[in-house]
């Protein structure tokens, strides 16, 4: 399984992190080009390999971490043929800095509009309701692993991501079908945003 993270802001850089931490080689790259990373990339060592967007697209399973204004560009940098059975991990808020403003998605969730820009592919949303902070810092505690929520329809993706959650140390939580766990995980209008949970034992 690879891995390739669209986007290395602050969540794209906290996601690179922990992955490779977890023994992951992960592809990361932003719309500056992979020199632009290179000081990422000594710093995280050698799981962390930069690349261009296409690169990172071609991985088994793409990450996306942009800004949501930039998700249909960042698809299309992505240069994907055909996302069928792909797997996508969606981490966007529908917001906007600096004055985050919420988007207007005609009552829909932000999951139902990524699927439709990478049609075909198996999405899981997931490490969108942690701050930046809460995703860099060290999900094993002293109280307990961090949690961290992931939905979507196919249980076999779900399953793929959970292991890598639970393999970078945090604590997984599958709500299911992006139908309830979506709109659970909906900022703003679900009560999970923000909302940082450790798993005891």
């Amino acid at each position: 399984m690879s891995w390739g993270i669209i986007g290395a802001g602050a969540i794209g850089q906290a996601l690179a992190a922990r992955f490779t931490a977890a023994g992951q080689e992960v592809v990361i790259s932003n719309s500056r080009g992979p020199q632009s990373l290179a000081q990422l990339a000594s710093e995280l060592g050698s799981n962390l390999h930069p690349g261009t967007v296409a690169e990172a697209g071609a991985a088994d399973t793409v990450v996306l971490a942009v800004p949501w204004s930039q998700v249909p560009a960042a698809v299309d940098a992505a240069g994907v043929a055909d996302w069928r059975d792909r797997i996508v991990v969606d981490t966007t808020n529908p917001l906007e800095p600096p004055d985050f403003r919420v988007a207007d998605l005609g009552g829909r969730t932000s999951s139902e509009v990524v699927q439709d820009l990478v049609a075909g592919a198996r999405l899981v949303k997931a490490f969108n309701t942690l701050a930046p902070a809460a995703l860099a810092a060290e999900p094993r505690t002293g109280a307990g692993r961090r949690v961290v929520f992931l939905s979507g329809d196919h249980p076999g993706a779900n399953r793929e991501v959970a292991t890598l959650v639970h393999a970078a140390g945090w604590a997984p939580v599958d709500l299911g079908p992006l139908a309830v766990g979506g709109r659970l995980q909906q900022f703003p209008g679900g009560p999970l945003p923000t909302l940082d949970l450790l798993l005891q034992g």
